[in-house]
């Protein structure tokens, strides 16, 4: 495993981050996306669940520089999905990319680079938002920010944009100069919980008295779980929310701070073996990958990239309304105005990710969308949908043909397939919600 680092900024000399990094080459590989480190020459890394991943059925593949698990020879994909969608799966997510920024200037970083207000924000909170390009407003990774002290924050990052994140960061941890401590918590672990049943089967191995009923989406808690040898892990971060539209649960292992090799097998088998099959199974990126496209969530580096701004992507939302009106993140010049549509003085957008579903044969990536034979955008994510039975999509259409309803053409191999503009997500999200 890599060591963890810490990078100090103040305003001083900048201090260098040495680390040994991957490199976050995507490809595909059938409808599943990979992320390899072919490209340079790094052996790829192993999460702390890699050697139960084998010793209990699963199909290893190249992803964000680790091997990870795409399925298992329990289920079939379409088995897996289902399966999460109607008990639940325990998913791998280590390769996910875990920091912790603390310091008086923490919220005042954050708020450089992200359009988000974290000043204000409840302790053991968090919220999705986006890090952004200076003058372009553009996307340099999706994620999740939850405030877990006065002045400290956890963030959970894209595992295949690990090399170009860190650079990042550090040169703006450079530019800005406060007193921030950024520390990448490098051999952590991390799995998902998600599905219907995620709540009773956490509820099974708390040690720690928490009322699930009361913690909802967003919300975060520090606990520990019962092992099935009667024994207990050490605190572990606990974060109710998820990638694939269900209720469910986020559970990091520090690896900075406790053994993450060791504490996140004995929890992930104390989950499995409280649980039972019935209600539990292991589910790899394939199930993954069609249960985020239905729940209408991106995928980094094929629904979002750099180029890509929030306003484009349909993720206004993340824009909290101070910063609409004070602005001072990075590319709030470019991104306010496209707030506001043309026709009421605005710049607007040339383009919008929306879904669709697709006649005939499923539309995948690279796709282009046209209309009365004009190429009018592009899909960036396509999968057969089984709870649907029918083949979904995401991607890129030019604004004005945006609406739900509308009908266009999708050329899939050569041959055009009719296709409808349909709102996302495709499957009502079940996320447990305080009430309104």
């Amino acid at each position: 495993m890599m060591k963890s680092f810490t990078r100090i900024a103040r305003a001083s000399p900048r201090v260098k981050v040495s680390a040994s990094l991957s490199a976050g080459r995507l490809s595909t590989a059938g409808s599943i996306r990979c992320a390899s480190n072919a490209s340079s020459g790094e052996p790829l890394k192993k999460t702390p669940l890699y050697d139960f991943h084998v010793a209990n059925g699963a199909k290893m593949v190249p992803f964000a520089g680790y091997h990870m698990p795409v399925q298992y020879s329990s289920l079939s994909l379409a088995e897996s999905h289902h399966f999460t969608r109607n008990h639940a799966s325990l998913f791998d997510v280590s390769h996910m990319v875990q920091h912790i920024f603390k310091g008086p200037a923490a919220a005042a970083f954050l708020e450089k680079v992200t359009p988000s207000s974290w000043s204000n924000v409840a302790p053991m909170s968090g919220k999705l938002t986006t890090f952004l390009w200076p003058g372009t407003g553009g996307i340099v990774d999706d994620t999740i920010v939850t405030r877990i002290g006065e002045d400290e924050f956890y963030v959970v990052t894209n595992g295949a944009c690990l090399e170009k994140d860190t650079k990042y960061i550090d040169e703006e941890l450079g530019k800005f100069g406060g007193d921030v401590k950024w520390t990448r918590l490098d051999g952590s672990g991390l799995v998902a919980l998600q599905g219907p049943q995620a709540a009773e089967i956490l509820s099974e191995v708390l040690v720690t008295d928490v009322n699930l009923k009361e913690f909802y989406f967003g919300n975060t808690i520090q606990a520990e779980l019962k092992l099935a040898d009667g024994s207990k892990t050490h605190p572990v971060l606990i974060s109710r929310g998820g990638y694939t539209g269900e209720d469910g649960f986020e559970i990091s292992f520090n690896g900075k701070l406790y053994p993450a090799l060791e504490s996140t097998v004995k929890a992930v088998e104390s989950l499995i073996k409280t649980a039972g099959p019935e209600r539990l199974q292991m589910a790899g990126l394939g199930a993954r990958d069609s249960l985020r496209l239905e729940a209408g969530m991106c995928l980094y580096g094929h629904d979002l990239d750099d180029t890509t701004t929030p306003v484009e992507a349909g993720l206004s939302w993340i824009i909290s309304p101070e910063r609409r009106k004070a602005g001072g993140f990075h590319g709030a010049e470019v991104i306010l105005p496209q707030l506001t549509p043309k026709s009421k003085g605005g710049s607007g957008v040339e383009r919008r990710r929306v879904g669709f579903v697709v006649q005939g044969a499923p539309a995948r990536e690279g796709a282009e969308i046209q209309k009365d034979g004009q190429t009018i955008g592009t899909i960036t994510s396509g999968v057969p949908s089984p709870t649907l039975g029918k083949n979904i999509a995401m991607g890129y259409i030019k604004d004005g043909q945006h609406k739900a309803g509308t009908e266009v053409d999708v050329v899939v191999r050569g041959r055009k397939r009719q296709a409808v503009v349909t709102k996302m997500p495709f499957t009502p999200a079940k996320y447990w919600k305080a009430p309104a």
